[in-house]
């Protein structure tokens, strides 16, 4: 029996008229048994022998992972970026990759901007004081009266360009790919640094390029700016991130993507600092569309390799 394996740490396979199909083609369905995101070893593991399709996560689908998978004809990435798969080893093997574009657009946006918020607003802080037994009054920022700088305008970047400028913030943003897009300033890398009070991450992770705000990015930012990342781990190089916070040259920073999750490290006792578990997709409406459309494509893959 060929088997299906699903690798995000979630996924409702009870409401999946494509994993029903799959199914009932004779397909096993195997989960994710460790409800996180995989190590390459892992994914190694899992992946042998047998597997013939599988909806894939942010595990780290290297060559090694790709070439051990002999039987892997269809990979569905329930998601959108694609820097965790080698596309190139998936090509030479003739496995046909697909992702889900449009399905995690909204979700990531409106966490991008709750997180903007709440670094501007000190909410995440001010709960903690109280619990604590602190009456403080923080004095929060406006987003309105904010220049909102974006590293990357595609579909999400757009969106949250759209959000913050409903809220009244000047948008400026940069994107290699990117000539010009509605209600964004246009500007360099260096600019939008330079420029923005808040500064949030809209990229793939490149591996040929590793992390796109260093020590050296950061200190360019405007004193007292605040830094999102609901991207990718491995953008923020998080030593550097830790050390201008406390040195106050920055005023805050929200990171729902870490280089190694599940996250413990020095980032985790800043009081500047918010914290999301990697959930930038996790809305229910998101979750379901994301899954519904992965198990599709999936399906689809089957059907076209004789499988179902």
């Amino acid at each position: 029996m060929a088997r299906i394996l699903i690798t995000t740490s979630s996924f409702d396979v009870t409401t999946s008229p494509a994993l029903a199909e799959i199914a009932a083609a004779g397909h096993q369905i195997v989960l994710n048994p460790f409800g996180r995101k995989l190590t390459e070893d892992e994914a190694v593991s899992l992946l042998a022998d047998g597997v013939v399709g599988m909806v894939a996560g942010v595990e780290p689908l290297t060559r090694r992972v790709i070439e051990a998978a002999r039987d892997l004809k269809v990979l569905a990435r329930c998601g959108i970026g694609m820097d965790n798969v080698d596309m190139a080893a998936a090509a030479e093997r003739g496995i046909t990759v697909s992702n889900t574009p449009d399905g995690p657009s909204a979700a990531v946006a409106e966490l991008t901007v709750g997180l903007m918020l709440d670094l501007l607003r000190h909410i995440s802080a001010n709960d903690r004081a109280i619990r604590a037994g602190q009456w403080d009054r923080p004095m929060g920022r406006l987003l309105g009266a904010r220049v909102v700088g974006l590293v990357g305008c595609g579909r999400i970047g757009r969106r949250v360009a759209a959000l913050v400028a409903a809220f009244g913030a000047r948008v400026v943003g940069c994107d290699p790919l990117v000539d010009s897009a509605a209600g964004i300033e246009m500007m360099g890398f260096d600019e939008v640094l330079a420029t923005a009070d808040v500064v949030s991450l809209h990229l793939p992770y490149d591996r040929a390029v590793g992390c796109v705000m260093g020590a050296g990015q950061l200190g360019r930012m405007r004193k007292g700016a605040v830094l999102v990342n609901t991207a990718r781990g491995g953008l923020v190089d998080e030593a550097a991130l830790a050390a201008a916070l406390e040195s106050g040259a920055l005023g805050g920073a929200a990171i729902d993507a870490f280089e190694a999750e599940p996250y413990s490290g020095p980032l985790a006792g800043l009081p500047t600092m918010v914290l999301s578990s990697h959930v930038g997709s996790y809305a229910r409406e998101t979750r379901q569309a994301q899954e519904a459309e992965a198990a599709a494509n999936l399906l689809a893959g089957l059907r076209i390799a004789g499988l179902a």
